[in-house]
């Protein structure tokens, strides 16, 4: 089964996507990578869906890429007496650590982090930013506030810090377990929340082991800050629009997006666009257009990825959600319009021979005749890097290796095929030119470009080219010669 496009397409599972049939039929209708939400479900539950994943994997012969995402600190007020407040703009509003039921005045705010980072003048924004304080006079167990945007204010709602960083680690203790339960049970990715620092990837990935990437999630304004930074210590990038669009004024979402976007691709580094892409689906066959033009504009601007959430995990219109991506994705790619602009925002800087060779083999396959970049790669580096160039021509990824396959799975363009070990570069052409034939992305009659690097299972070393023919027998004559 091979896609007509070339973006990829994330599916969350959960309580509407549970079983063998659900997921499978989402797979079949363009669902690329499956997120498990470790926010909800017991591990018992993720395990089944990881266990539904490896099997279809199986039964259809082909790479699925697994992205845990772990929950993050969960910042929440406490309880009131009444269950609720009203909040009324001008009013006075404190926060503190006292255990006391909370009052049209006060409430508990157990997060003495919280309290140590604010300054006079810090913004606080309760339940998705429906309700605005600013900080007037704090210490170490108490903010006293000014009501700016009122509201109803209930029973354990979330509550954002935008203007901080705060003293806390990316990991809680729950998700320190859930990470060490996924990696067991051998995910491919790990998506990381709250996210303010590169010292909190850096933290992950010691507790990964290599056992799986670690993508970062991009929801604060600290982790737009110092997104370079961030970027350099992570493996993939999530543009996460909820919360960041809690914590920053909704206007500055947009220009993000394609900044981060644009410094993902130029470091050959995965990076998908999430949240309410196709939000009506959750109770609608059909989205709106506004969400459609949405979904294009994160294709045109260059993502690797477009993510569905509760669209697919807990929606009435799963399967059509996954159907719909699918159809614009391929619309969107066929434009002419596209190329164009994806053709334009290709700003690369080429330092080593990898990066010359990638280069190459995208001008060779776009001025001739050629069906597909066919890649040999024990790490990746070199299908990411083929990827980073978004050719105009189908890309082939050859591995042993089973992780990296799937790993890839989340990159623009990228097709993967486990090769089995080769050790001399003819083999690795008779391989390339087998995968693309049975891809149906070529015919005998038709040639390929092939990249590797000699020595082979050396990650890194990416230095030769080839133009090939896909017929077996012409491989071995041109040898001969």
């Amino acid at each position: 089964m091979k896609r007509l496009r070339n973006v990829k397409i994330v599916a969350t599972l959960g309580p509407a996507s549970n079983d063998y049939e659900m997921i499978r039929a989402l797979f079949e209708a363009g669902a690329d990578v499956f997120r498990l939400n470790m926010s909800h479900g017991e591990h018992e539950e993720i395990r089944e869906r990881h266990r539904i994943i490896r099997k279809i994997e199986k039964d259809v012969d082909r790479p699925i890429a697994i992205l845990a995402d772990l929950q993050g600190p969960k910042l929440r007020c406490g309880k009131f007496a009444n269950k609720a407040a009203e909040l009324e703009d001008g009013q006075d509003f404190r926060f503190d650590l006292d255990k006391a039921p909370g009052e049209n005045h006060r409430v508990r705010l157990p997060h003495p982090e919280i309290f140590a980072a604010l300054k006079p003048g810090a913004t606080l924004l309760v339940d998705d930013g429906k309700i605005e304080l600013r900080v007037k006079e704090c210490g170490e167990d108490y903010a006293d506030c000014t009501v700016i945007v009122g509201g109803t204010i209930s029973n354990r709602k979330g509550v954002n810090v935008p203007d901080v960083v705060l003293p806390l680690a990316a990991l809680s203790k729950k998700d320190r377990k859930d990470l060490e339960f996924v990696c067991q049970l051998g995910v491919d990715w790990l998506a990381l929340s709250f996210v303010q620092r590169p010292e909190d990837v850096i933290e992950a990935r010691e507790l990964a082991q290599g056992r799986a990437a670690i993508l970062s999630k991009i929801e604060k304004p600290a982790a737009v800050t110092a997104f370079k930074e961030i970027l350099e210590v992570s493996d993939g990038i999530m543009v996460a629009r909820g919360d960041l669009g809690v914590e920053l004024p909704v206007q500055n979402v947009p220009p993000i997006q394609k900044q981060l976007i644009r410094g993902c691709r130029a470091a050959g580094k995965p990076v998908i666009v999430a949240t309410q892409m196709l939000e009506s689906m959750i109770d609608s066959p059909v989205p709106t257009r506004a969400e459609v033009s949405d979904v294009a504009t994160a294709i045109y601007e260059g993502t690797d990825a477009i993510m569905l959430s509760a669209e697919s995990a807990a929606g009435r219109f799963p399967i059509e959600a996954v159907t719909t991506m699918n159809n614009v994705a391929i619309e969107v790619e066929s434009d002419p319009i596209y190329r164009d602009v994806i053709e334009a925002s290709r700003k690369l800087k080429r330092s080593t021979v990898a990066d010359s060779i990638v280069a190459a083999a995208r001008e060779i396959a776009e001025t001739t005749d050629i069906k597909a970049i066919c890649c040999f790669t024990q790490s990746g580096t070199t299908a990411l890097l083929t990827a980073r160039e978004r050719p105009s021509v189908p890309i082939i990824a050859l591995t042993p290796l089973t992780g990296t396959a799937r790993r890839l799975c989340l990159s623009w363009g990228v097709n993967c095929y486990f090769s089995g070990d080769v050790d001399r570069f003819k083999l690795a052409v008779v391989s390339a030119a087998r995968a693309a034939r049975s891809s149906g992305l070529a015919t005998e009659k038709d040639q390929i470009v092939v990249t590797a690097g000699v020595p082979f299972n050396v990650p890194g070393t990416t230095n030769i080219l080839r133009v090939a023919p896909c017929e077996e027998r012409l491989i071995f004559r041109s040898e001969q010669e």
